[in-house]
């Protein structure tokens, strides 16, 4: 069968700070691939509508899957299949993803009729099961593990089981040019382990994976790193090198091999506390940017958010992080509450310190515990607005204010990196990507301004709303079959979790819910 794999367009974050390859995408279609399948990947980040609908006319695909890992793109992808529907009636339609596998009903309810079915869970799995089933012509789905439609629910699917089973079909990425994360240009992403033990209330990857955690074996990992031609290497672990010895190991082969690439990762500060030996060996090898997902410079906040670890050891990581000599990036969550002094301390303490900052705002998502905690207050439920950029809780400063408040602390903080001061920084840079015909780097240092506007943002909650997120039920001990997906936990289960968790994770999970 001819099968289509779609990543929808870019978000309002990478439309200025990167542009990452598909990687799950190109998975997913390695794993049609291997079961016989003639596939095609279209990457609607580097290319158009007008290409899509083109490579449908032209290709008529039997099977079109869309990737759905960000709530914000739904709207997008729910249009996209309306529009294809018309002009392939008898093609089969599906949606997969991360952030749809939480809300499948509320999916297929939505398109009326456009969607065949939503794929829940990892999509290697999930999509060989469904196209073996379609290549045998059988339209019932019931037995697709993790295969949703408006009249069943398949068993739940299964885990991958092992990560060193598919290389990604980057080959079928047609712009590899185009993927970038800042000075990386152009960078592939790879993928050491999957999971995360934590349980932050505002992160669903551990609820998606059921706090199960695997990792790649180091001959495999490094095998696949050999293969990529991208200077640049994006490692996509939630945490990296939670285990030292899996990271040494990588580490170490990649010394032998000789393999010279720049990293960018993201891990937590206590990660990096204890394996230090780590980090500095993958800083000889190349690391470039680490990013350390702070989340508060309070301890109210870190307990707020769960983060498990205490403002002093995250200042201790910050400080530890600038000795290795690279660039390090730090996130921090912008709540709602705040007012004019709350942003006004967390600008002066961002501008003393030297690494580069990212405001997100604090955003219920479906999956999260903070969804089945805050989501009842929210103010908006238009897909488009979760993308954390914009606030869709109650904010205490009016929200022109809020707005402006919040642009103001990140063009304030992104002055110390972007524009003329980064042209006269990176110099060097920005003349070897140009060398090379590589110009998304020297894009980026120029795009805040026409991005991040309190008008703009203002007037996206201006537009009117097409289809719109389904509230939770009022209790978490009472969760109803379909709201939630929520993968049963296996592996290493990782820190102990506290009994409200528990509870929560318990009443959602798929087989025990109510």
């Amino acid at each position: 069968m001819k099968f289509l794999a779609v990543h929808p367009s870019c978000l309002m974050y990478s439309k200025i700070y990167l542009r990452l390859e598909p990687l799950g995408l190109e998975l997913v279609a390695a794993a049609a691939e291997h079961t016989g399948h003639s596939v095609r990947l279209i990457d609607l980040q580097c290319e158009s509508h007008q290409d899509y609908f083109h490579s449908v006319e032209q290709w008529r695909p039997d099977v079109i899957a869309f990737c759905g890992n960000y709530l914000a793109n739904v709207p997008e992808i729910i249009d996209l299949a309306r529009a294809t529907r018309d002009l392939l009636p008898d093609a089969f339609i599906c949606v997969g993803g991360h952030s749809v596998s939480f809300i499948p009903t509320e999916i297929l309810r939505h398109a009326g009729g456009a969607v065949d079915c939503v794929l829940t869970g990892e999509g290697e799995t999930a999509i060989t099961g469904l196209l073996d089933a379609l290549r045998r012509n059988q339209r019932d789905l019931k037995q697709v593990p993790g295969c949703v439609t408006l009249d069943h629910r398949s068993p739940p699917p299964a885990f991958v089981k092992s990560l060193d089973d598919l290389l990604p079909a980057r080959h079928l990425a047609r712009h590899r040019r185009k993927y970038f994360i800042g000075q990386l240009d152009p960078a592939a992403s790879i993928e050491f382990s999957r999971g995360c033990p934590w349980d932050c209330v505002f992160c669903s990857a551990w609820t998606f994976y059921g706090r199960n955690y695997r990792v790649k074996t180091p001959e495999c990992a490094v095998e696949e790193l050999a293969q990529i031609r991208e200077p640049g290497i994006f490692i996509v672990d939630d945490v990296a090198f939670i285990q030292a010895e899996h990271g040494m190991q990588i580490a170490e082969a990649v010394a032998r091999r000789g393999i010279r690439k720049r990293y960018y990762l993201e891990t937590r500060g206590d990660v990096l506390l204890r394996n230090k030996e780590v980090f500095k060996l993958w800083k000889r090898l190349g690391l470039n940017t680490m990013f350390l997902g702070l989340e508060a410079i309070d301890e109210e906040g870190l307990k707020r958010y769960r983060k498990r670890v205490t403002l002093n050891k995250n200042f201790e990581a910050l400080e530890y992080a600038r000795s290795l000599d690279i660039t390090v990036a730090v996130n921090i969550i912008a709540d709602p509450s705040w007012d004019r002094e709350r942003f006004k301390v967390v600008r002066d303490w961002c501008l003393e310190i030297p690494e580069v900052v990212n405001i997100s705002i604090n955003t219920p998502y479906p999956g999260t515990e903070t969804w089945h905690t805050e989501s009842r207050r929210l103010t908006t439920r238009d897909y488009r607005l979760f993308d954390i950029q914009h606030a869709v809780l109650p904010t205490k400063l009016p929200l022109p204010e809020f707005y402006k408040e919040l642009v103001e602390t990140q063009r304030v903080l992104s002055l110390k990196h972007l524009g003329w001061a980064a042209m006269r920084q990176c110099a060097g840079i920005v003349v070897r990507h140009l060398l090379r015909g590589q110009t998304n780097f020297l894009r980026m240092i120029w795009k805040f301004n026409s991005v991040y506007r309190p008008d703009l943002q203002l007037a996206d909650h201006q537009q009117p709303i097409k289809y719109e997120i389904d509230l939770p039920p009022p209790s978490t001990a009472t969760v109803e079959r379909g709201h939630l997906y929520i993968h049963t936990s296996s592996g290493r289960k990782g820190r102990d979790i506290d009994h409200h968790t528990e509870e929560f994770v318990n009443a959602t999970r798929m087989g025990t819910a109510v």
